[in-house]
């Protein structure tokens, strides 16, 4: 058995690494290569890279191919870059777009791994002869059984399982994810050690096709329509001002709204089909209930034999938030998580992932994207009535 708990000897094994020029997925394939693996790196190109070559923070456009060209020659590695745009663009780009016409807050990171990375190249490396395909997420896995399961990494503070919630359990058993028992500071100092040219390399930040971090600015150019003026109202009905398209806004945002009222005042409901920007007080935030959609599920049991009481876990609604205490239902096809905490913010198209607790050692049990959600009584009331004033 092999370290990456494969049978046979490295030697006669080969891992195709995705490789996206930065300084994890690097130290992956220079790991991988050291233990003596046939690595195959691969690439892939997503978008547009001429406009991206000097952005600092992004993966997978121009710099960063070049970047991922030079490790491999280090390494003396193969190495390939797979032109994605197109698919990139129609299974990414613009869901992400349409998903913010309609008011909500979509996290394409998830999207792109869900296809273009964990299906489209997973399918690639198949091709290639590879018998798994290596990544440098932070995040681990082992067997359970039959199969693999997915767990927390050991650096909390790099932790990617938020956004690998939806890696179907066939393409956990396929992949590997070498960095999940490592601190990020250990993995720099691999890099170093390889003498790799991105060992200091700035981690990646923003959306990779978003410039400069302005959403607005990508989606005004895709959907026009979502630029659209409206109100902006009160949830207890008061019309407060206008705006420019909802696409300036998101649940939760305080900043910014365009109005001074002497309050505090949230956006706390976003009507796409009105073009209305819900805001009110914070408490109107508070949600307990989420209905959640495209569940995928990890649990050694299918949801389907929950008992009537639910099951308690922990569930994480944004990526920088530690697990808390919830507990999961699922009846006649329709699956909730009930947050006994509660939480502010919260938006459709945000992931709510499940976990096992809320340590390092964690299994992720999957998730789901948040289709709607449940405030308190006298909010949801409120909202209720709005939808039915006249624009």
């Amino acid at each position: 058995m092999n370290s990456l708990d494969l049978p046979g000897r490295p030697e006669t094994t080969r891992v195709v690494v995705a490789m996206s020029g930065g300084v994890d997925s690097s130290v992956v394939a220079g790991l991988l290569a050291r233990q003596g693996y046939e690595v195959v790196g691969v690439t892939l190109q997503l978008y547009d890279h001429g406009a991206a070559v000097h952005r600092a923070g992004s993966c997978c456009a121009g710099q960063d191919i070049e970047d991922a060209r030079r490790v491999a020659e280090t390494l003396g590695i193969a190495h390939y870059v797979l032109n994605y745009e197109e698919r990139f663009r129609k299974a990414v780009i613009d869901p992400f777009a349409q998903s913010y016409m309609t008011g909500e807050t979509p996290i394409p990171c998830v999207s792109c791994n869900q296809t273009v990375k964990f299906s489209d190249l997973l399918e690639t490396a198949r091709e290639l002869g590879a018998d798994a395909l290596a990544t440098g997420h932070y995040v681990r896995s082992r067997r359970s059984g039959a199969h693999r399961a997915l767990f927390r990494p050991v650096d909390s503070d790099r932790d990617q399982s938020y956004f690998l919630f939806a890696t179907t359990q066939a393409q956990i058993d396929y992949l590997r994810f070498p960095l999940g028992d490592l601190p990020k500071s250990q993995v720099r100092a691999m890099a170093e050690d390889m003498g790799l040219s991105v060992a200091a390399k700035q981690d990646s930040q923003d959306i990779c096709f978003v410039p400069r971090g302005r959403y607005s600015d990508v989606i005004a150019k895709l959907k026009p329509a979502a630029a659209s003026p409206g109100e902006i109202i009160h949830i207890d009905g008061r019309v407060l001002g206008r705006h420019e398209g909802i696409l300036h806004y998101t649940i939760g945002q305080r900043r910014g709204i365009g109005i001074a009222t002497g309050e505090p005042l949230y956006v706390v409901h976003l009507d796409a089909e009105r073009a209305r920007v819900v805001v009110g007080p914070r408490e109107a935030l508070e949600t307990h209930r989420l209905f959640l959609r495209q569940v995928n599920w990890l649990g050694d049991e299918p949801l389907e034999a929950l008992p009537a009481d639910g099951m308690e876990l922990f569930a994480k609604v944004r990526s920088t938030r530690p697990p808390a205490p919830a507990r999961l239902f699922h009846r006649d096809g329709v699956t909730w998580v009930e947050l006994h905490e509660g939480e502010a913010g919260v938006a459709p198209g945000q992931a709510c992932v499940l976990y096992s607790d809320d340590m390092n050692n964690a299994r992720v049990f999957g998730g789901g994207f948040i289709g709607r959600s449940e405030r308190r009584a006298e909010a949801e009331a409120l909202l209720s009535r709005l939808e039915h004033l006249p624009v």
